[in-house]
């Protein structure tokens, strides 16, 4: 399988980061927050326009109307862009818009169903989609697998994991638990998939995120999502986990810097 990250998106040399708002909320947030970080070098701009809540009444998303602004950002920045796809309308109508990455989230990818509709909808995509697959709610690495060999057998040969972390019952510091021993098992078991680590839904809040990068690196995962907005306060969604761009900035510094102390 084509390695996703060496062969698209960045040189050897620095770390890949996709980032971007949890949400695209208008055009102008969505675009405002794209131009920053690319200034900041940032390469892969992501957003979500569906958002798949846990209760009904909240912000659900722009849905298709924002994948206008992600073609825009494309378009004017020279990034490339990402949406999450939950169904097969989805996956559609982002592969007819040209998005260059789609990723499964964790509530789609341990549901098999789920999975064979999203896989039916991408056999026949052309051979340049790239699709990300987070892990499941729980750490089913059985169910990981299946969703990637669901994917494969379309035809998609451009395949990247996201480790978001872990539901978990009882108090934690965590929105979701790391469990570090679920990616590296993967990686070990799917070595041929490189792994993107999210430490964003990990975190759940902003003071988190750095030192859970530096976990991540310390365990020679070198990729990351991380989520940055405009005006993080004001945020539709998971406005207390993103970062400014310029606070992103300095993190992917400080990614940089300890690859360098590492190598």
């Amino acid at each position: 399988m084509t390695d996703f990250f060496t062969h698209n998106y960045n040189s050897p040399d620095t770390p890949c980061v996709i980032a971007g708002p949890c949400s695209a909320e208008s055009k102008q947030q969505t675009l405002e927050t794209a131009r920053a970080l690319a200034d900041a070098g940032v390469t892969v701009f992501r957003a979500g326009l569906w958002k798949p809540r846990t209760r009904p009444g909240f912000f659900e998303g722009v849905g298709a109307e924002g994948i206008e602004w992600l073609t825009e950002v494309k378009r004017t920045t020279g990034m490339k862009v990402a949406t999450e796809v939950a169904t097969p309308r989805h996956a559609e109508l982002c592969l007819d818009a040209g998005i260059d990455i789609l990723w499964i989230g964790a509530r789609t990818s341990g549901d098999p169903f789920a999975m064979r509709a999203l896989a039916d909808a991408l056999h026949g995509a052309p051979s340049n989609v790239n699709v990300m697959i987070k892990n499941p709610l729980s750490p089913d690495i059985e169910a990981w697998i299946g969703a990637f060999e669901r994917i494969a057998a379309a035809g998609i040969t451009r395949l990247g994991a996201i480790h978001r972390g872990y539901t978990v019952f009882g108090p934690s510091r965590y929105r979701n638990e790391p469990l570090w021993e679920a990616p590296l098992e993967f990686c070990r078991r799917m070595p041929e998939i490189p792994m993107v680590i999210d430490p964003s839904h990990m975190a759940g809040r902003r003071a988190l995120i750095a030192p859970l990068v530096d976990q991540a690196l310390e365990l020679g995962f070198n990729d990351f999502m991380i989520e940055s907005h405009i005006n993080p306060e004001a945020a539709l969604t998971d406005a207390a986990q993103q970062l400014t761009p310029g606070q992103l900035s300095q993190l992917i510094h400080r990614i940089s810097r300890k690859k360098f102390e590492r190598a």
